[in-house]
């Protein structure tokens, strides 16, 4: 068995490359790895897809990122919130590109990328701008349209707990994204707010195993990202 234990959120992101793409789990701020994502600011690598189930919040996070010119595509579902400030503003100057994709087949395309399906068919989008171009079929009379499968170099994920083989655990909706997206990728990498021993993980509460995670580093005390948005703190102020 090999030991996934990182000692920093530093290392965990090391060898991110430029124009890499990039998976990052949470569902709005729920399940958002802070850490990782700052850490990756630091780290500098430029030119970034992202994959995610919105654009960030506020000018931490996830928006950050985006804040700081380092991703050049984002393919999401959810690229606009009330609390969404700095995707819209880049993306009406033409900064940036986005590909919208409906949650559900977002999550099924990057579930899909993590099995080994190349593609599936959907009703989903079926008459409307989001079709256009894309390959359709009947089934049974009614038509669906071609979704092909997301993969990705490297996924971000959050977690509950964790062992030093990777074995996850998620709290409540803060799973979201994370399994589908540690499968998909091909270096996941998630920080977990408390690694414990092997064995400790009832194997029937395992939900991702860890097979699928490649780098782990624990972040005991993650930081509340709604809180940060709430009192509109950059992410230069909590370095």
């Amino acid at each position: 068995m090999i030991n996934k234990i990182v000692s920093s959120a530093e290392d965990a992101v090391s060898g991110i490359f430029d124009g890499a793409t990039v998976m990052i789990g949470g569902f709005g701020e729920a399940g958002s790895p802070v850490e990782l994502i700052h850490a990756l600011i630091d780290q500098g690598a430029k030119n970034l897809t992202i994959v995610s189930n919105n654009a960030g919040s506020g000018h931490v996070g996830l928006a950050a990122l985006i804040e700081n010119r380092q991703v050049k595509k984002i393919i999401c579902s959810f690229p606009r919130t009330a609390i969404s400030v700095v995707f819209p503003e880049l993306y009406r100057k033409g900064e940036i590109e986005l590909e919208l994709v409906p949650q559900g087949t977002l999550a099924e395309r990057i579930r899909a990328g993590g099995a080994g399906i190349p593609a599936f068919y959907t009703p989903t989008s079926v008459h409307t701008s989001l079709s256009e171009e894309k390959e359709q079929r009947d089934f049974n009379g009614k038509p669906a349209v071609l979704e092909y499968a997301i993969q990705a170099d490297f996924s971000l994920v959050k977690c509950l707990k964790a062992d030093k083989y990777g074995n996850l655990t998620y709290n409540k909706t803060a799973r979201n994204f994370g399994p589908v997206m540690c499968m998909a990728a091909k270096t996941a990498i998630v920080q977990a707010r408390q690694i414990v021993e092997p064995g400790v993980i009832d194997p029937e509460h395992v939900v991702t195993p860890g097979i699928f995670v490649h780098r782990v580093v624990e972040i005991s005390n993650p930081a509340d990202e709604s809180k940060l948005v709430a009192e509109k703190i950059r992410y230069h102020e909590i370095k």
